[in-house]
């Protein structure tokens, strides 16, 4: 069994987050098995689409009680993108659509603004608002790469790990106890990107 279980609930680049794991040196396995899942030393949430398939498809395979049990006993999480949000009590986006609610907040969609598209894509940079072993070697302002039309507002601020500015200053990254999500794409950031996995492939290997 690898190291590190990718949660496969059908949406979400699983092949590109597989890729970059590897990549750094862990071992990673794309799975929707519940008995695997909560073996494996670390769990990935990744996620592209809208909140609600997203949610349905992991009520369809039966996941939903399987993530919040591998959080729930400390095993190390990393969500990407929608794979954050998801982890939040609900979001706007064709809603509001419960989600996990693992942490309470909301998930909003950007405001039109002049001169800032909706979807937010590209690159941005991240302002860490916490040191943590995930962003370790990860400098204060570093460019990571975006694809979204939602952000998260978490209920308690202390959640935030980075914070980036787009028409306003929103959450990109949460952070508690096990639990470390990006809004951005760590598998499409390029260096940045890879120690983002690369640290979280140590804290999974550390955690054993």
């Amino acid at each position: 069994m690898a190291d590190i279980a990718i949660v496969d609930y059908g949406m979400g680049n699983l092949r590109s987050v597989q890729k970059g794991i590897e990549r750094v040196g862990s071992a990673a396995e794309v799975t929707r098995d519940a008995g695997r899942i909560e073996a494996a030393a670390g769990v990935v949430l990744p996620g592209v689409g809208a909140f609600g398939a997203c949610m349905g498809n992991l009520r369809a395979y039966d996941l939903v009680d399987t993530v919040r049990r591998v959080i729930e006993r400390g095993t190390p999480f990393l969500g990407i993108c929608l794979g954050m949000q998801l982890l939040f009590d609900e979001s706007e986006e064709f809603g509001p659509v419960r989600g996990l609610g693992i942490f309470p907040g909301r998930v909003l969609r950007f405001a039109d603004r002049p001169g800032l598209k909706v979807p937010h894509m590209g690159w941005n940079c991240i302002r860490k608002q916490q040191e943590l072993p995930h962003l370790r070697g990860i400098d204060d302002g570093a460019f990571v790469y975006f694809v979204h039309s939602y952000y998260v507002v978490p209920a308690d601020p202390a959640l935030t790990a980075t914070s980036t500015d787009y028409g306003i200053e929103f959450t990109s990254a949460i952070a508690r106890d096990n639990v470390f999500a990006t809004q951005y794409h760590p598998e499409k950031s390029q260096g940045v990107g890879l120690k983002i996995l690369e640290n979280f492939g140590r804290i999974v290997a550390e955690s054993r």
